[in-house]
C-alpha cells in the first residue's frame, strides 16, 4: 500500500509552511518571484519539449498536407502562441485589447480545427 493519510496531510503543511514564510520573510516577495520566473521556463520548457515530439511523430502526416493546409496549421499556431505570449499584457489593457486576444485565440483554434477537419477528409 501507498503512503497513509496522515503523510499526505503533513507533506501538505509542509508546502503551506514553507510558503508563508517566502512570503513573510524579509526578501520573500523576491524569493517567491525568482521561484515563479524559474517554474515558468520550466513549464515553458515542457511546452516545447511537447511540440517537439508531436511534431517528430506526426511529421509524416504533416508532410502529406498541402502546403497550404500545413501553413495554415504552422500560422494558427503562431496566432495562439503571440495570444499566450502578451495575456498578461493585453489583459491589463481591457476594452479592445481583451478582444483581440480573444480573436487571436479563436482565429488560431479555428485554423487547427480546420486543418483537423480537412486532414480527415478522404
Amino acid at each position: 500500500m501507498g503512503p497513509d493519510r496522515n503523510t499526505h496531510i503533513r507533506n501538505f503543511g509542509i508546502l503551506i509552511l514553507i510558503a508563508v514564510a517566502a512570503w513573510q520573510l524579509p526578501g520573500g516577495g523576491t524569493a517567491t518571484a525568482t521561484i515563479n520566473n524559474v517554474l515558468g521556463l520550466i513549464f515553458a520548457g515542457g511546452i516545447v519539449f511537447f511540440g517537439y515530439r508531436m511534431y517528430m511523430e506526426h511529421r509524416s502526416t504533416l508532410f502529406m498536407l498541402e502546403d497550404k493546409v500545413r501553413a495554415m496549421l504552422y500560422g494558427s499556431l503562431v496566432l495562439i502562441a503571440l495570444a499566450l505570449i502578451g495575456t498578461a499584457r493585453l489583459w491589463d489593457e481591457g476594452g479592445l485589447a481583451v478582444l483581440v486576444w480573444l480573436a487571436l485565440i479563436g482565429a488560431g483554434v479555428y485554423g487547427c480545427v480546420t486543418v483537423w477537419r480537412t486532414s480527415r477528409e478522404y
